[in-house]
């Protein structure tokens, strides 16, 4: 059997034509695998009863079998409140069965030896779970038109450093799967796997905006239809047992979100620090999204060529992210996929990386008492923190010039050099789906510049 049928598709061609030297599908897992276990290895102090914060290894995970009751039996949304969407939910409780089976003892009767090797065999179930998620992530991005671009997630920092926090991977790996079924024309298969996504993390509702927009512009209507029809059957599909078994089990996450203030990481936490606190936090916050939403989405429908799905994906992403009333380390993660989808280039995402690399750092340290106990006071932290937030907008920045000066975009002109442009054709967006080569509606006619 040769390699091409071995790895079939698009990717078994490229393995036939080059050989599998130049296949990246090996490359890419293998370095996702060495990442991820640099991840477990990371994970060894705090494991063994070392510092958390000194160690920079925090995870939710162990606590979180402590103080949702896992320990104890209890069931995620029906006899537990959790802060999470109904599949994170799943998976923690997916997790707890694992490690009943495999002979973990939980309950209020059980002795806390016993408990305590119960935690310690969840968090290895979920670090096995998780990485099987996190290959699911890289698989996904193997099968798109530049696969040797999901190298720049196997070899991320914020693979080795976040990726056990919490369970970020599920909603990476739903997201990524939506992402590739839209890109293979299939875009109610695309709306199921991004309601997932946002039964996981309400991340992917994002997702949404430059859809509708993007499709508006180009007249894909039905496409459109079928997504957002998929997604909402899938999300139902998922939350409505739950909320009928237990309403306010359900509502928990809901209502946990809609009290948080200010927290960690975000701008508005920052602005505490410096002296100058927001009032109404979740006010600010909703009108800051709704104007750059805004924003956005008049930049997607009146730019002279139409821009990429992947570009406005990273731009609402970054919005978010930037005026949202925390950033958890882990939220980097969610970055990650729509940076090396939107601008692939490896000086750019050194860079992002290395600034969102110094927050990772900076939380921990500030967190722990050691960055905020010398004479700089808070200042690093918040120094930490615009740094990141400049590097995230950098990113949009970027994004932003590609797609007014197409022949930027590394995508679009995957031959353009710092010397000149070559005259090979452009590409339009050979992950777009229907929007693909897409020439506007005709009522975009109506813009001036566009005609």
């Amino acid at each position: 059997m040769s390699v091409a049928q071995v790895l079939g598709g698009g990717l078994g061609r490229r393995a036939e034509r080059g050989g599998v030297w130049f296949n990246p599908q090996p490359w890419v897992m293998l370095a996702g695998t060495v990442s991820y276990l640099v991840l477990m290895l990371r994970q060894l102090p705090c494991q063994l009863g070392g510092s958390v914060y000194k160690a920079m290894c925090y995870s939710d995970i162990g606590p979180l079998f402590y103080a949702r009751g896992l320990s104890e039996g209890k069931v995620p949304f029906i006899t537990a409140d959790v802060e999470y969407p109904v599949l994170t939910g799943a998976l923690m409780d997916l997790a707890r069965r694992i490690t009943i089976a495999l002979g973990g003892q939980t309950g209020t009767d059980v002795t806390d030896s016993a408990i305590a090797h119960a935690a310690a065999l969840f968090v290895g179930v979920n670090a096995v779970l998780l990485f099987v998620l996190f290959l699911v992530v890289l698989w996904a991005h193997l099968q798109l038109s530049r696969p040797w671009d999901a190298m720049m997630i196997a070899v991320a920092p914020a693979v080795m450093t976040t990726g056990l926090i919490n369970w970020d991977f599920l909603v990476l790996a739903l997201t990524a799967l939506g992402v590739v079924a839209w890109a293979r024309n299939r875009p109610g298969w695309a709306g199921v796997w991004w309601g997932l996504g946002v039964a996981a993390k309400l991340y992917p509702l994002l997702l949404v905006v430059p859809l509708v927009v993007l499709c508006l512009r180009s007249g894909r209507l039905k496409a459109l239809g079928l997504a957002v029809g998929g997604a909402v059957g899938s999300w139902v599909a998922v939350n409505l047992p739950v909320y009928l078994l237990s309403p306010s089990g359900w509502l928990y996450f809901w209502t946990f979100n809609v009290d948080r203030g200010a927290d960690w990481g975000s701008i508005w936490y920052a602005l505490s620090l410096m002296g100058r606190t927001v009032d109404d936090v979740s006010g600010a916050q909703t009108w800051t999204m709704v104007i750059g939403t805004a924003a956005i989405c008049l930049l997607l429908l009146l730019a002279p060529r139409r821009p990429r799905l992947a570009q406005g994906f990273l731009l609402l992403m970054v919005l978010f992210l930037v005026v949202n009333k925390v950033y958890s380390p882990q939220y980097v993660l969610w970055l990650l996929p729509f940076v090396v989808l939107a601008r692939p280039r490896w000086r750019d995402w050194l860079i992002w990386s290395a600034t969102e690399l110094l927050y990772f750092g900076a939380i921990w340290a500030q967190i722990d008492g050691s960055l905020s106990s010398g004479s700089g006071g808070n200042g690093l932290y918040v120094a930490a923190v615009l740094v990141r937030i400049a590097g995230q907008l950098w990113i949009a920045a970027r994004v932003v010039r590609d797609i007014f000066e197409p022949d930027f975009d590394p995508v679009r002109n995957p031959q353009w050099n710092s010397r000149h442009a070559t005259e090979e054709p452009r590409l339009d967006d050979p992950d777009g789906g229907v929007l693909n080569n897409a020439p506007d509606a005709p009522w975009m006619r109506l813009v001036p510049w566009l005609r």
